[in-house]
């Protein structure tokens, strides 16, 4: 047990593997030197702490931990008890014990073999193959574990798209029904027309997500009964019995990435608008069924000079959506760390290299500035524009740390009080709690949040060059709300204003952690 232990601690984060030739970073952790440096190429912050050290700092080889390592290497694996007699693990051709394991031929081999059918033959001992068998199997098996939780959360994710389509097809249908209810005789078939259009495309549309819903359930039990037989063999306690289930067993295809209903509300409308246009919009100009008026959703923000990151038209359907319980937000100047400046009116900030000077008692030691509005309940949406990669935005309770307790030089997302987004140079991280998801695509420098705390949801988008979801956190807020920013050296962020938009009614009192939060990814 103290040897695996030792073996543990010596082994490198990046490969998997006892180190060769360890070199110490800046922040005190070790890798193996090829390994470093081939991460380097495509990043510039530790592989476990994310603390910035350039691929140009000289690196320095810890001969301390190399010799410790020698050392471990040529120490012989500590003796196991041996196996139970077993009369019948003999050769059937020799008739000795079948102490061995043929490679080459994938069976049980005694020490005659070796010398006969099997003298050029790769073997090695019984217990070693299981070692490494065991070793393949744990891997697969927490492959297949991720991907039944990945499984899980499209599932739910799944399952809401589908209420939302059901009730956004009953209004529409209902809308629909109502003005044309109003109109003459002669446009009856229109309006049957219309009614069967929805129905159809809600059909297709909840059809595809039955379809995709059955693919994720059928995916969940292949992995159960995976896990389950995984299970039954790492406990089987007779090798050979061990290694011949083990050649059989075979984890699950990969998940495959979600597929999301096809479902427009606009497109149900667009035929109606041209075919109505000549009757004053009598069916969309006052009970547009998406609550949003056409003149406002056809129209980007107003140019104006006073207006910040300002985003051409068109805008997408969904965008215009959330604009509806959009929040005008500005930073909090207390809370700014010492090298963040403010400026528009405390709607944009800069990381400078020179810090403004002494550090207020309310400000984050750490590279942070939060906004001055809180949320404590409702829906609420709201925009930035970054300059560059390397910043983080996100929301936090009122009791997020100012100081620094750690290695990392950002708090939000590393305990259970906050949950943020790191937005790096050829990737995206959702940290929350401590636990990181690396996220697919490269996000825009435009970048949204909508935050629905009675339905318990935080979600970040990328809005360039379109509208794209990057990650929802769901979980049961507690406390009030704040949103707070990290970004690098150099960077700039800015709060994107609309005219029209409101700031939040009342800014939440700030107060002690109560209850606890759940996330999924």
């Amino acid at each position: 047990m103290a040897q695996q232990l030792l073996q543990e601690k010596l082994t490198c984060a990046i490969c998997l593997e006892l180190y060769q030739d360890p070199v110490t970073l800046s922040c005190g952790h070790n890798f193996c030197g090829d390994c470093i440096r081939d991460w380097w190429r495509s990043h510039e912050e530790c592989p476990e702490c994310r603390e910035l050290c350039p691929a140009r700092a000289e690196l320095r080889r810890n001969v301390a931990l190399s010799d410790v390592v020698e050392v471990v290497r040529a120490e012989p694996p500590a003796p196991g008890p041996g196996p139970d007699p077993d009369p019948g693990a003999r050769c059937p051709q020799h008739g000795r014990p079948l102490e061995l394991f043929c490679r080459t031929e994938g069976r049980c081999v005694c020490s005659a073999c070796t010398v006969g059918d099997c003298r050029l033959h790769e073997r090695v001992l019984l217990d070693a193959e299981r070692r490494e068998r065991e070793a393949q199997l744990r891997a697969m098996l927490e492959v297949t574990r991720q991907q039944a939780t990945q499984a899980e959360s499209q599932l739910q994710e799944l399952q809401q798209r589908s209420r939302r389509i059901q009730s956004s097809a009953c209004t529409l249908a209902s809308t629909v029904s109502g003005k044309f209810s109003c109109l003459l005789q002669a446009l009856e078939m229109r309006q049957i027309k219309a009614l069967r259009g929805i129905e159809v495309a809600k059909t297709r549309a909840l059809a595809q997500a039955q379809e995709e819903e059955q693919r994720l359930q059928g995916h969940l039990e292949a992995t159960a009964v995976f896990d389950r037989r995984t299970q039954d063999l790492l406990e089987q306690s007779d090798d050979r019995t061990f290694l011949q289930g083990s050649q059989l067993l075979a984890p699950p295809g990969p998940l495959g990435p979600l597929t999301p209903p096809q479902w427009d509300a606009d497109q149900q409308l667009d035929g109606l608008k041209d075919f109505l246009s000549q009757l004053c919009g009598l069916l969309l100009d006052n009970g547009d069924p998406r609550g949003a008026p056409a003149e406002a959703a056809d129209s980007g923000p107003p140019e104006t000079p006073d207006a910040l990151a300002l985003v051409p038209s068109p805008v997408c359907p969904l965008r215009r959506k959330l604009w509806q319980n959009y929040r005008n937000l500005t930073f909090d100047p207390e809370s700014a760390n010492r090298h963040l400046y403010l400026s528009r009116q405390d709607r944009q900030v800069e990381h400078r290299r020179e810090p403004r000077g002494p550090a207020e008692p309310g400000s984050f030691e750490l590279w942070q500035v939060q906004c001055a509005q809180s949320f404590q309940s409702g829906r609420h949406y709201w925009e930035v524009q970054t300059s560059n990669h390397l910043v983080t935005l996100g929301v936090a309770y009122p009791d997020l740390a100012r100081r620094k307790l750690g290695p990392y030089t950002d708090n939000i997302g590393r305990g259970p009080g906050s949950w943020g987004l790191c937005v790096q140079e050829d990737s995206a991280q959702a940290w929350h709690n401590g636990a990181v998801q690396r996220l697919r695509g490269v996000p825009g420098k435009l970048l949204g949040m909508d935050l629905d705390l009675a339905s318990g949801y935080l979600t970040f988008y990328s809005l360039e060059p379109e509208t794209q979801r990057l990650h929802t956190f769901h979980a049961i807020f507690t406390q009030p709300l704040h949103p707070v920013f990290w970004l690098l050296e150099g960077r700039t962020l800015t709060l994107c204003h609309r005219p029209e938009a409101r700031l939040p009614e009342a800014t939440a009192i700030m107060g002690p952690a109560v209850g606890q939060q759940t996330d999924s990814g």
